[in-house]
């Protein structure tokens, strides 16, 4: 153990404290040596090339070139998984967009619990983060193919699960869907407030009604419900429709929302008229789930590694027999309607 290899960590931020609050936070992890400090992109840049950082936390607002411009302009000369650090904004939307890899809250610092907790989830994702080692390919929306049958699936529901790079993977499922396809249901591992902001933004850049579920709320043809990011989500049979519940509860496979919990209750309500996804994410949240919608009669469709950001909860689902189909993410809207159809 004592001759792991450190990861190396560069940190960008234009406020000494911050820095120094992340430097020492991080350090105190035996697995994470911080090689740099950086107060904008413009030293960030010289110093990638001097020390060669694993990862690399960025602030998304900076004088002189904010923190998504940088990862525009790197990432086509110099790939480093990077995980941006901000206030409550859409502006991480557009990091991730750009190529960042996963983001995380700033802390009131005045707050000693609201550090730790920041701290403890900043090194869990840069621990993540020195997994990938090549940058995720493109995704182009492909031309799609609509089975005249699925209008007729009223009893049909789509899960979806996804952790670590699961918002680009969403959208980039979501945008190629109809209108008419039948109501999906996902959980995302997101924090709260910014599965809302993600739901109102997915639902302006598709043709589908996405908005951040509320107990209550019907799982609808063309509707898309997305997890509250402090809840777990179940859904209910009522008659045809499909309806959810959002609640409070102990975290499971370290999360909440958990993506077990939405796939088990579907595997019990749906049986097999549900289709499963599982996308990248790391863990295996959502791999027992998956395999009891199979078990269920339910059709099932994994990530496959070389289109995931994190080939950790798709591997754990297949290894255990959950995935039917393992499909590239360009090519996951396809087999969805040709299994719905």
């Amino acid at each position: 153990m004592e001759n792991r290899k450190k990861i190396r960590v560069m940190i960008v931020d234009d406020s000494i404290m911050f820095r120094e609050v992340i430097k020492r936070g991080i350090s105190s992890d035996p697995l994470i040596e911080v090689v740099a400090l950086a107060r904008d992109p413009f030293e960030a840049r010289d110093k990638i090339l001097n020390f060669h950082p694993d990862v690399i936390t960025c602030d998304v607002e900076m004088p002189r070139m904010n923190g998504i411009e940088f990862v525009r302009r790197l990432l086509p000369q110099y790939f480093a998984p990077i995980i941006m650090v901000s206030s409550v904004s859409n502006a991480v939307f557009e990091a991730m967009e750009a190529g960042a890899i996963d983001f995380v809250v700033k802390p009131d610092i005045q707050s000693t619990n609201g550090v730790e907790e920041f701290i403890c989830d900043l090194v869990q994702k840069i621990k993540t983060a020195s997994m990938i080692k090549n940058p995720s390919p493109g995704i182009k929306k492909a031309a799609i193919k609509v089975p005249d049958k699925m209008i007729h699936n009223a009893d049909t529901i789509i899960a979806i699960g996804a952790s670590t790079g699961g918002t680009e993977a969403i959208y980039s499922i979501l945008r190629s869907l109809p209108p008419t396809i039948p109501g999906i249901v996902i959980t995302q591992h997101i924090p709260p407030v910014f599965s809302k902001m993600f739901a109102e933004r997915l639902n302006s850049q598709t043709s589908l009604k996405v908005k951040e579920a509320e107990t209550g709320d019907y799982a609808d043809q063309g509707t898309v419900l997305i997890a509250p990011g402090d809840r777990h989500m179940r859904i209910k049979k009522i008659g045809r429709r499909y309806q959810v519940e959002c609640f409070h509860g102990e975290k499971v496979n370290g999360h909440c929302p958990s993506v077990d919990v939405l796939f088990h209750s579907v595997a019990k309500e749906a049986c097999g008229h549900a289709v499963g996804i599982i996308l990248t994410g790391m863990g295996q949240d959502g791999a027992k789930g998956l395999l009891a919608m199979r078990y269920k009669g339910s059709r099932t469709i994994g990530q496959d590694e070389e289109s995931s950001i994190v080939y950790g909860m798709p591997m754990a689902a297949f290894d255990i027999g959950a995935v039917e189909k393992q499909a590239a993410l360009g090519n996951i809207p396809q087999v969805l309607l040709d299994m719905i159809g």
